[in-house]
């Protein structure tokens, strides 16, 4: 695997590998095609090392995870299904996960550094109702995203947890401008609708 130092900069693509391609180059890597890796490597780290870096803030361990995630590629190519959502999805997906699982490792040695402190002192009942609240509403979420079309949940994963905007929702997904917001708004009505949301 090469260092991403070694990668050109920018969103340019080698010929073939659309959305489509990528597909394609995860099905060869399934069979373990290190050519297909290598394609798959060049079109996209780029893309995925900015999402990363997004996230996790810090330039070694942005690489450091990036890393991670398209060694999870070559282990793991072969649980990509097409029929939930487009391969450049599916690996931001994976890149933004492994990101935010690099930040709550840090944010959770950093609490065992001052662990010794919170024993002494007990965690005010408002924070602990706050806690169960936000965890109850994450579930409402994400069971009210699984009501999504594909393509819609693609679009608002994109926009939303990916951090990207409309413009470059559509640049991922090969779509006109005005259909990616019209996706994007379609979802997220639809999500409201399905939560129960007053409008």
């Amino acid at each position: 695997m090469r260092p991403l130092s070694s990668v050109p900069s920018g969103d340019s693509s080698p010929e073939g590998t659309g959305s489509q391609g990528l597909a394609g180059l995860l099905r060869r890597i399934a069979r373990g095609d290190e050519e297909a890796f290598a394609a798959l490597y060049d079109a996209t780290s780029s893309r995925l090392h900015g999402l990363v870096l997004r996230v996790v803030r810090d330039p070694a361990q942005a690489e450091e995870v990036t890393q991670e995630t398209f060694l999870q590629v070559w282990r793991t190519a072969s649980r990509y299904d097409e029929s939930l959502g487009s391969a450049q999805s599916w690996l931001l997906t994976l890149a933004h996960r492994r990101a935010v699982d690099r930040v709550r490792s840090a944010e959770s040695a950093g609490r065992n550094d001052t662990a010794y402190h919170g024993t002494t002192q007990t965690p005010p009942h408002d924070t602990t109702a706050e806690a169960v609240e936000a965890s109850l509403e994450a579930r409402r979420v994400h069971t009210a995203l699984e009501t999504l079309t594909a393509v819609q949940r693609e679009a608002l994963q994109l926009a939303y947890f990916g951090g990207y905007t409309h413009t470059e929702v559509a640049a991922m997904l090969d779509l006109p401008i005005g259909t990616a917001k019209t996706r994007i708004r379609d979802g997220l009505i639809r999500l409201r609708d399905a939560m129960g949301v007053s409008r």
